[in-house]
């Protein structure tokens, strides 16, 4: 099978490439050799690959300065994937996408479902929620996978974020009131490429599998904490002992507004491939064992599979 990553040196990407390999042949796509803002570089590219499956873990993902970079959030979020999938379908080949929690505006109290209204508050949602509309209307076999709090050892991102200001900082104060489930990226990674292989790793069963199972689904850790609970878990197995102070969101003022709640609900993901990602803290364990070298039980694998 021949697969298009595009996003291949973010910390998603960079995962998704290791685990596809055994599929078939990648052709892996990153910023530099690949411009998304660009329409006729996404066509060339996807000419030039002829892939069976696109696996599109790129995005503009720096949230606030979307809000006054709304063009260019708007040709990467939401034109690229669109452009993607018009290729896909005119190549007869599958989709995956990769979506957020921030398509939903966090005011539910309970983990979000597939069939939720969905209400954006920034224009980074806005730009995703307008990418995942525009391949539904594509026609080309898909799959949207919305996720949330990705994380991993490389890269940036909270994670990393914690461990240097506690190295640098007296203290900490992270905000206590935004609940989520932070996802590790080779378990997101991971998760992925069992879902592709349980439709089927030939072109004509995934295209097959897409059709009966395709659209979107919510695929991210289990449980759940809040910013602060995270911080904390992080200096906790990392052996670290700055304090972390809890603080409101009114507190901590940021120009794009976040979710309160970006809890998703795995179940339509874990009823039709059966699969459910372990607990946020067993994939952040695995994720810190990184740092020592140290591998982690495998009571903490990637996914239960039943």
């Amino acid at each position: 099978m021949n697969i298009l990553l595009t996003g291949a040196n973010g910390q998603l990407g960079w995962e998704l490439a290791r685990v596809l390999a055994p599929l078939g042949k990648v052709a892996s796509f990153t910023r530099q050799t690949l411009d998304l803002a660009d329409p006729a570089a996404i066509v060339a590219a996807a000419r030039s690959v002829k892939p069976d499956l696109i696996v599109n873990a790129a995005a503009y993902t720096a949230v606030d300065r979307a809000q006054t970079d709304v063009a260019t959030v708007h040709a990467v979020n939401a034109r690229a994937p669109e452009i993607l999938a018009q290729e896909a379908r005119a190549l007869n080949a599958a989709l995956i996408h990769f979506s957020t929690d921030y398509v939903f505006d966090g005011a539910k109290t309970e983990p979000y479902v597939e069939t939720d209204a969905t209400a954006p508050a920034s224009a980074y949602g806005q730009s995703k929620l307008a990418g995942e509309e525009a391949i539904g209307a594509s026609g080309a076999a898909h799959l949207i996978l919305r996720t949330s709090w990705v994380y991993s050892a490389r890269g940036s991102n909270f994670l990393l974020t914690m461990l240097k200001l506690a190295q640098t900082k007296p203290e900490l104060r992270v905000v206590a009131d935004q609940i989520g489930a932070p996802t590790w990226a080779r378990m997101l990674a991971e998760a992925t490429v069992q879902i592709i292989e349980r439709n089927g790793t030939a072109k004509a069963a995934l295209l097959a599998g897409l059709a009966q199972r395709g659209g979107v689904y919510h695929l991210s850790a289990a449980g759940s904490t809040s910013w602060h609970g995270f911080a904390e878990a992080i200096l906790r197995e990392a052996g670290l002992t700055a304090p972390v102070h809890a603080i409101t969101t009114a507190e901590y003022p940021l120009p794009a507004p976040r979710p309160a709640n970006s809890l998703l609900s795995n179940a339509k993901v874990s009823q039709s491939f059966g699969i459910t990602l372990p607990d946020w803290s067993a994939g952040l364990k695995r994720c810190m064992a990184e740092f020592t070298g140290h591998a982690e039980p495998a009571a903490a694998a990637a996914v239960t599979q039943r």
